[in-house]
């Protein structure tokens, strides 16, 4: 969390604008690392589903900013695709092999047009674990998502943990190694 401040001394105590320069900036630091991970990521992903053996499967990741005239929200567009991966789709047909996700950053929330597992949109509560990594908490249509994104090594990589329940029971969980490929930056 960055906190802004500056000194009141020699001001007036019931200063509207000592209020001004007390504020704090919560989402400040959210914003920072969003946009550290703009650009295009290579993302090698591991699958447990149950007492099923694991399952690999390789995916492209875009992540891009989108301009907007409100200064209270950020916009972002998640593109994903997968190049080879044919038996996995066929074999689970809720995933998808491609799509794009909308998503608003505001305040410590992310506000989604529409999640992964499902056409319905969904929020998700976010927590700050230090400058390099955030926790997501989500929940929508009987799904409890917590995931972990980590970057790591001057944002060249990503983790990625992610457990997803349904109905309460743990059904998935995903390891995430992520390559930077572009960064626009």
């Amino acid at each position: 969390m960055a906190i802004s401040y500056s000194s009141a001394i020699g001001k007036p105590k019931n200063s509207s604008q000592g209020i001004d320069r007390l504020r704090i900036n919560f989402d400040s630091n959210l914003r920072r690392w969003f946009s550290r991970n703009i650009g295009l990521w290579h993302s090698r992903r591991q699958y447990f589903f149950e007492d099923e053996k694991a399952e690999n499967v390789d995916m492209f990741i875009n992540v891009e900013k989108l301009n907007q005239d409100s200064p209270d929200f950020e916009t972002y567009r998640f593109k994903w695709w997968s190049e080879d991966e044919e038996n996995f789709f066929i074999k689970r047909p809720t995933y998808k092999r491609e799509g794009v996700i909308t998503a608003k950053l505001q305040g410590h929330q992310l506000f989604r047009e529409s999640s992964y597992l499902s056409e319905s949109s969904g929020i998700s509560n976010i927590r700050q674990v230090d400058e390099h990594e955030l926790i997501f908490e989500s929940n929508y249509d009987d799904w409890d998502i917590l995931e972990h994104t980590r970057l790591i090594d001057q944002d060249k990589f990503r983790s990625r943990v992610i457990y997803s329940w349904f109905k309460n029971e743990l059904k998935i969980v995903e390891n995430h190694h992520e390559i930077r490929i572009k960064n626009p930056n």
